[in-house]
């Protein structure tokens, strides 16, 4: 490979594949140290093809779910099962990977600007700018940068567009299904959001269970499956549905008083 070969995107390969290395020597910690990373699913990452690859999922913070998918996709390749051990996979990294991130996000800072040269597919909202409700139109342009990142390679996609639990699925991932019939795989993740600060960047609590459920790929019937029921397979399978609403808030409710009542436990020994 020469050394300023470039991806279709016009990012120097030899420069991703450093930044990959050094941002994932980096967050290690974060998933296999003070936080541990429970992993499901790895052998489903090796037996897709290298191309047309669509990972759909929840959303917990702005990075942190991101680099963690990064981290697993690579260690699955490199045959570790279910597992982060050794950073040494990062040595030689999947570099056709890109995410699907808010344009207004990835330029807010430097550390931003490395984030996307790692892979981003920068898109405008249509819903939200700088922290206000808009209504505008789709960008062609941005629907035509995922597609030309699904035919070099893996697209990830936060469907939802927020870190808010429970909002409606946007329709332009259906349309994106419907163009491109891109091989659909639900990721499902837990625990980022005990762990991490809103951008995911800071650590906020130490020792806490992260998850990551890779499930294996959908069923879709491009030609004539309707956006509505594509959308609510999505929502199913990332467990986003309202239906999983009450079950979910009642599991937190149950950890958030285990939690507290921990804490006091532990109080009371200081005294």
């Amino acid at each position: 490979m020469g050394i300023f070969k470039e991806n279709p995107f016009g990012h120097i390969l030899f420069l991703k594949r450093w930044l990959i290395r050094i941002m994932g020597a980096i967050t290690h910690q974060r998933y296999k140290g003070f936080n541990t990373l429970e992993i499901e699913g790895s052998e489903i990452i090796r037996n897709l093809p290298d191309t047309n690859v669509l990972f759909v999922s929840n959303h917990q913070t702005y990075f942190a779910d991101v680099v963690a998918m990064f981290h697993v996709f690579n260690a699955s390749l490199s045959g570790r099962d279910d597992s982060l051990k050794n950073v040494g996979y990062l040595w030689n990294p999947k570099l056709n990977v890109y995410y699907v991130a808010a344009a207004e996000t990835m330029k807010k800072s430097l550390l931003t600007k490395i984030f996307a040269y790692a892979g981003s597919i920068s898109v405008e909202r249509t819903w939200r700018a700088e922290g206000k409700d808009v209504n505008r139109q789709v960008k062609m342009s941005d629907i035509s940068n995922i597609g030309k990142a699904l035919n070099d390679g893996w697209v990830i996609t936060f469907p939802q567009g927020t870190t808010t639990p429970w909002k409606p699925l946007r329709k332009g991932t259906a349309h994106i299904i419907k163009k491109y019939r891109p091989i659909v795989v639900p990721v499902v993740i837990d625990g980022f959001r005990r762990s991490f600060d809103k951008k995911g960047l800071r650590v906020k609590k130490k020792g806490i269970l992260q998850s990551m459920v890779i499930k294996e790929p959908l069923d879709i019937d491009y030609e004539n499956e309707s956006f509505e029921s594509i959308i609510e397979k999505l929502e199913y399978a990332i467990e986003q549905h309202p239906s999983f609403l009450k079950v979910i808030s009642q599991k937190e409710l149950l950890a958030y008083e285990e939690e507290n009542e921990l804490r006091r436990y532990r109080n009371r020994k200081k005294v």
